[in-house]
């Protein structure tokens, strides 16, 4: 995400289990018990869900935009992780008229975000199910602790800004709406003629009926909810094939078209310096969501397709795009550890710089350091914002940055760069933490490093020496 603090005004895979058994009672042995209503985060406890692995989402969302009112159903592929008497999902608002298991009508419940599904029967660890969710309504950003909305966020001209970091994806679709739960997609939206949707991943069909056009998404990699997005507005698009192979598809606001262009231009360009540094694009396509929605104050690195409030800067596409890599494929356990989505594009930015004419990285580190110890930068350690109301603070960005050019400088650039790509290769489409960045960097440089991350990273303040 681009930084809060840049523009403050706005702003959350598992291995492969067991295949699908047959519907019926319980047959192991143990009681079966409730998914926890939380994936257990502490800065964010309600957010996700216990019991529970969402293998694929299908969505399929019906929105009209002058009456703003969303007709959609929700096919889940499930996977329980324990015995289940009972599961919940998050979701926001909207109206749920049914719930099914694998066909059959099952009792559901309402507490404030909280839809808890209740099968007539027991489900048995390891089972594979469909739960399929229809519901509507007019969808409703919600608010993070720092203050700023997030979700399913309608513009003054209709269209809407679907960026759901850190937590909301409920605002649109029942989810298990945490970073440590990911799933493939397909995302199907109808929107009235003249409108487009976009979605992540690969556009499969566009149809056109009855005064209506239905857009067809499929993200056939795995991405946590936040990242999901069904953007709405009166697009220019563009699609073209870069010279390795990846398709682009971009769409923009009419009226950000003529900016947006000469930034979105370099895209290509983007993706191979940063395949030459970090490894292989993770993902089978790229693009761009350019909204005129300059009250949002925020870009997001939706996978695949990040997403804009105005015509980017080039250091934003930069940015996001390194979050293809840092945040989107290898995505966090926890949301303390958001230092490895945004340290790493950050610095992303700084490597960048340094190749065309910029400043060098160090730096960029001696200017940063040579803030005052009562500048936000030094507010509190990157790797401990503390709670969810500053996870998008000053720290995690630039002094997680600095971080990575303390350890650049400690291991030489020979390490340094190989520890950059196996982060992104041995994670790949999976989930890592802080701890097991510091023991792969131990590894690979040889070097004991536990007194540069104790101070760097987790120290508090300005630490005495650069």
């Amino acid at each position: 995400m681009a930084s809060k603090i840049a523009r403050p005004l706005l702003a959350l895979v598992a291995t492969p289990v067991l295949a699908a058994l047959l519907v019926g009672a319980g047959t192991q042995g143990g009681a079966a018990t409730p998914g926890a209503p939380g994936a257990g985060d502490p800065y964010f406890p309600n957010s996700g869900n216990g019991g529970i692995h969402v293998v694929h989402y299908g969505l399929d969302l019906d929105y009209t935009p002058t009456t703003k009112n969303l007709v959609a159903t929700a096919d889940l592929t499930v996977t329980a992780t324990q015995k289940l008497s009972s599961f919940n999902l998050d979701l926001s608002g909207l109206t749920v008229d049914s719930v099914r298991i694998d066909g059959r009508r099952v009792a559901f419940s309402r507490a404030g975000n909280e839809l808890t599904v209740t099968p007539s029967r027991a489900l048995d660890k390891g089972r594979r199910f469909h739960v399929v969710v229809t519901y509507s309504g007019v969808p409703a950003h919600v608010y993070d602790p720092d203050g700023s909305p997030d979700g399913w966020i309608i513009q003054p001209d209709d269209s809407v800004f679907v960026a759901s970091e850190p937590q909301g994806a409920m605002t649109w679709f029942p989810s298990n709406s945490h970073p440590s739960d990911k799933s493939t997609y397909d995302v199907e939206v109808t929107v009235p003629d003249g409108w487009t949707a976009v979605s992540n991943g690969r556009l499969r069909d566009r149809r056109s009926r009855d005064g209506k056009t239905t857009f067809a998404w499929r993200e056939s990699q795995p991405m946590a909810a936040y990242l999901a997005t069904a953007s709405i507005g009166r697009f220019q698009t563009e699609q073209y094939t870069t010279r390795s192979g990846l398709p682009v598809y971009n769409a923009v606001a009419p009226s950000q078209a003529a900016a947006a262009k000469p930034v979105l231009d370099q895209l290509p360009a983007v993706i191979e310096f940063e395949s030459r540094l970090f490894g292989r694009y993770p993902f089978d396509a790229a693009g761009s969501i350019v909204q005129d929605a300059p009250d949002v104050g925020y870009a997001l690195e939706t996978q695949t397709r990040p997403i804009y409030d105005r015509a980017p800067r080039l250091d934003t596409l930069v940015h996001e795009t390194a979050h293809q890599w840092f945040g989107d494929s290898v995505t966090l356990t926890k949301w303390q550890d958001i230092w490895l989505n945004e340290g790493f594009a950050t610095y992303a930015e700084w490597l960048w710089d340094a190749e065309h004419g910029g400043p060098s990285t160090a730096q960029k580190f001696a200017t940063d350091y040579a803030l005052p110890e009562t500048d936000a930068l030094w507010s509190f350690p990157a790797g401990d914002p503390g709670d969810g109301g500053h996870i998008f603070g000053k720290p995690p960005y630039a002094r997680g940055a600095m971080v990575l050019e303390k350890l650049r400088q400690t291991v030489g650039d020979r390490d340094f760069f190989a520890i950059l790509r196996a982060w992104a290769s041995e994670h790949r489409y999976g989930h890592a933490d802080s701890a097991a960045f510091i023991a792969l960097s131990k590894h690979i440089s040889g070097k004991n490093l536990d007194a540069m991350f104790a101070t760097w990273l987790y120290g508090r303040g300005k630490p005495a020496t650069p």
